[in-house]
């Protein structure tokens, strides 16, 4: 490496997008699905039909149906229904020294804001699987979170010095000539990443943020015995006590909530109740994402026998305050639809810049008359792979939902099984096709493939797109149109894709190319 700066820059900016471009273009769309998280689950569980009820009443409710299936459970964890999750989901640690109360039921539940009994939905991972996906690359922790920061932390290294390298960062984002080879994926290139970079510097830096403890443990580790203590100690939550042995009845919990929601003048998200049915048992609040920036909001811990409050978590120092900034930042749960959509866009336009700087890799090294050599022709096969074989694979996913039936054990691993066995045959038979046909007839079955999503959802549930929109179902319409937009978006690149470049008229320098 030689020469000036920018030189230097560009040659750096390359090889780390290169190395690390195929898994951050996974995480760019995953991640950028992930948006949507809750929307993808209840669209995946049509047979659900909750709708949002106040805190109190739903608390209220699952508790009551609790105190009749496990009054001696060890704790019980209640995430309040929302206008984006309109049912209570419940997590249970039963009590192991408890005899068994002769109640067949699960751990993890989802209960109805009114009557609180059990919603019956189909087995899915829903829209989590995106989401975990996003950070852990579907590999056994901590191994994924590894990699997922590694390639974080050379896209950081990426946008820093394609910075350092554009010296036409202004007139580059209204700079796009369609059809041009070489110089056509540059512009998109740096469209893609001109238009959103705030964003992208955002997203990379706070995803490193959030798992910085994973990979700089030393700090706690030197002066905790066990991270529990650092997080109780940093972020003042109670200490978990033990049952004192002497029964008393579970205060009514909705008081609890109106309580903490009147002090912080926002909702709550999440009640725990550790011992109920205890003279020791604990009701702690948490402040709900949604209020704040910061992802890590306060609680308030009642007593779970007198009703009266025991401790209040108070406010994080600044470097706490800071990190729950990040992570709210990164996760976005604070944002409301507009925002959201937004943030939605520029995650694409991540994804999409990610995409062409791997396409201008390969069509800055080919040269006109001249076979391609071999680390040529694997990456532009590893790009047809990603770029084509995970939109597919996603859409299969959401297939799967549709034509595995309903009831089957197991199903929810059977979908992600298909997204991944789909992504792999993808992968492998487009090497039996000449590339450009391989992009063509990649991107014509990627549209095939998400127009038959809204197609499956009306032909096997009864919230297809029709019905849906004379019944003002928004949230199944918005989703079968959004995947119908997706398909005409495939179809636009299968036909872009199947026509030859016109010539450009000169080459572009070797100084312009940003992947030199």
């Amino acid at each position: 490496m030689n020469g000036s700066l920018r030189r230097n820059m560009a040659w750096i900016h390359g090889w780390l997008g290169l190395v690390a471009g195929w898994l951050l273009f996974a995480m760019f769309l995953t991640g950028t699905a992930s948006y949507f998280r809750p929307e993808i689950t209840r669209w995946m569980q049509p047979e659900v039909d909750a709708h949002a009820v106040p805190a109190g009443v739903a608390a209220t409710s699952a508790v009551r149906y609790l105190q009749s299936v496990g009054p001696d459970d060890e704790a019980w964890y209640l995430s309040l229904p929302t206008d984006r999750e309109p049912v209570t989901r419940v997590f249970i640690t039963p009590n192991a020294k408890a005899a068994d109360t002769g109640h067949n039921r699960p751990d993890e539940l989802s209960l109805d804001g009114v009557t609180g009994q059990p919603v019956h939905g189909r087995e899915t991972r829903g829209g989590e699987h995106f989401y975990r996906f996003h950070f852990q690359l579907q590999l056994p922790y901590p191994w994924g979170r590894w990699l997922a920061s590694l390639c974080a932390l050379f896209m950081l290294g990426a946008i820093i010095s394609g910075v350092v390298t554009h010296k036409r960062i202004f007139a580059d984002f209204f700079t796009l000539r369609w059809n041009k080879g070489q110089r056509s994926w540059l512009d998109a290139h740096n469209v893609s990443a001109v238009l959103a970079l705030p964003y992208h510097a955002v997203i990379t830096y706070t995803g490193l943020i959030t798992l910085v403890v994973m990979y700089m443990p030393y700090p706690i580790l030197s002066n905790y015995a066990k991270p529990a203590d650092f997080a109780q100690a940093a972020y003042r939550y109670p200490a978990e006590t033990a049952a004192a042995g002497r029964a008393a009845p579970l205060v009514p919990v909705a008081p609890l909530i109106a309580d903490a929601q009147a002090r912080w003048h926002a909702p709550a998200a999440i009640v725990t109740i550790r011992n109920p049915n205890d003279a020791a048992a604990a009701v702690t609040i948490y402040r709900s994402p949604r209020a704040s920036l910061n992802a890590r909001g306060p609680t308030l811990t009642y007593s779970g026998a007198t009703g009266r409050l025991i401790a209040a978590s108070g406010d994080a120092g600044p470097a706490l305050t800071t990190a729950g900034v990040m992570l709210g930042l990164h996760v976005a749960q604070f944002a409301r639809p507009a925002l959201r959509w937004t943030l939605f866009g520029l995650g694409l336009t991540g994804a999409a810049m990610v995409g062409t700087g791997l396409l201008l890799w390969t069509a800055a090294r080919r040269r006109p008359n001249a076979a391609p050599f071999f680390g040529l022709r694997l990456v532009e096969r590893l790009n047809i792979a990603t770029i084509v074989g995970l939109p597919i694979g996603m859409a299969a996913f959401l297939l799967a939902n549709r034509l595995i039936p309903a009831d089957l054990p197991g199903r929810a691993d059977r979908e992600v099984a298909a997204m991944f066995w789909t992504w792999g045959v993808v992968a492998l038979l487009q090497f039996a096709r000449p590339t450009r046909r391989a992009w063509r007839e990649g991107f014509a079955i990627g549209a095939l493939a998400f127009a038959a999503i809204p197609l499956a959802n009306a032909v096997t549930t009864g919230r297809g797109l029709p019905g849906s929109l004379l019944r003002d179902d928004t949230l199944f319409a918005a989703f079968d149109l959004a995947m119908l937009a997706i398909a005409i978006l495939f179809g636009v690149a299968s036909w872009c894709a199947g026509r030859p470049p016109r010539p450009a008229a000169r080459r572009i320098r070797q100084t312009e190319t940003i992947h030199a």
